[in-house]
């Protein structure tokens, strides 16, 4: 079994700053990509950022220049540094890892959730 805890959501005034981690912690041989993705009320959830083994970092065109997406391998947590945020970035921010547990297949897990609110 694998565990995700994310830290780091609040309530910031627009154009301030907040950085999410997300740790994985359990049975965990390797981890493939790690991202990040939100959910606002009455949306459908969205990919937000995500990153790879190799390295590569893809994001929404949303959040491109405000958002940075960064991993700690050793520590198996993924970061999201949000900068000049947005009321419309207001939405529960959820990270999703895939891992391979060993078994040379790799299996993606959900975050609990993170809430984070904008004000205007």
């Amino acid at each position: 079994q694998v565990q995700l805890v994310e830290s780091g959501g609040g309530l910031v005034q627009a154009g301030g700053s907040l950085r999410l981690s997300c740790a994985a912690s359990g049975d965990i041989f390797s981890i493939d990509t790690m991202g990040w993705y939100r959910q606002a009320t009455g949306k459908q959830r969205e990919l937000v950022a995500t990153t790879t083994s190799g390295g590569r970092k893809n994001y929404a065109d949303s959040v491109k220049g405000r958002f940075t997406i960064s991993r700690d391998n050793a520590k198996n947590t993924v970061y999201l540094q949000m900068n000049s945020l947005k009321p419309e970035d207001t939405a529960v921010y959820y990270c999703n890892l895939r891992v391979n547990s060993g078994t040379g297949y790799y299996t993606g897990y959900w975050g609990q959730g993170t809430q984070v609110t904008v004000s205007s």
